[in-house]
């Protein structure tokens, strides 16, 4: 199985609040790979609007995107691209 990893930052002035946090779902479950997000001390189910906001990320907060599975290198590179983005919001 392959494995990928990105780092990235939170940009957005609201951080990882629930609309962000749906955008990255959505994005991550068009892919057939396992997605888990980190931060310093926590991590979450990429797939899981829930689990998401429970990381508490605000803005500044340094993130790291883990894929497994068989497009973990185009999931990662895309979900670390997303975050750093600002998840399509103006700021």
């Amino acid at each position: 199985m392959s494995r990928a990893e990105r780092e990235c930052v939170i940009r957005n002035e609201l951080g990882l609040h629930l609309r962000a946090a749906a955008v990255f779902v959505k994005v991550a479950e068009s892919y057939k790979s396992d997605v888990t997000l980190f931060n310093a001390s926590l991590s979450a189910n990429g797939k899981s609007i829930i689990a998401l906001a429970t990381l508490a990320a605000a803005k500044g907060t340094p993130l790291r995107v883990v894929a497994e599975g068989p497009d973990a290198a185009d999931a990662a590179e895309v979900l670390a691209r997303l975050v750093e983005d600002r998840f399509g919001e103006d700021s």
